[in-house]
């Protein structure tokens, strides 16, 4: 079965991916505050998930690794979801504690951003040729 085509919302999520990866070397202390409390090593798994966004982003882009970096893809958002919903409940937090449109605008913000979880999946899906 041939890969799927490269399309306009895998690319966008390659560039997602990316992005997001990147930013993980380059402001790791941003992403610990959303490891979930429990969690230990947060710097380790900020790295380890910034060179795992890379990957799919690299792997999504190819032809030959569309269809595995599809399923990692899938997979990576479902397994930062915790850290998603974590961003949500601290913003929520420092929404209550501090007046003012800004921070109710970043809360309103993070929990605009859990349901986008779901498009981006279904896209990783489509690139492992699953939908």
């Amino acid at each position: 079965m041939p890969p799927a085509p490269l399309t306009k919302d895998i690319t966008a999520l390659a560039a997602l991916f990316a992005t997001s990866g990147v930013t993980h070397f380059i402001k790791p202390q941003h992403f610990e505050g959303i490891v979930p409390k429990l969690l230990p090593r947060k710097r380790e798994l900020v790295y380890i998930s910034g060179v795992a966004e890379l990957a799919c982003a690299a792997g999504l882009l190819h032809p030959r690794t569309r269809k595995a970096a599809g399923l990692a893809s899938a997979a990576l958002l479902v397994a930062v979801f915790p850290a998603n919903v974590q961003m949500s409940v601290d913003q929520g937090k420092r929404a209550q504690r501090v007046a003012g449109n800004a921070s109710n605008a970043a809360f309103a913000a993070t929990l605009a951003r859990l349901p986008m979880q779901l498009p981006m999946i279904k896209t990783a899906l489509r690139a492992a040729g699953r939908i």
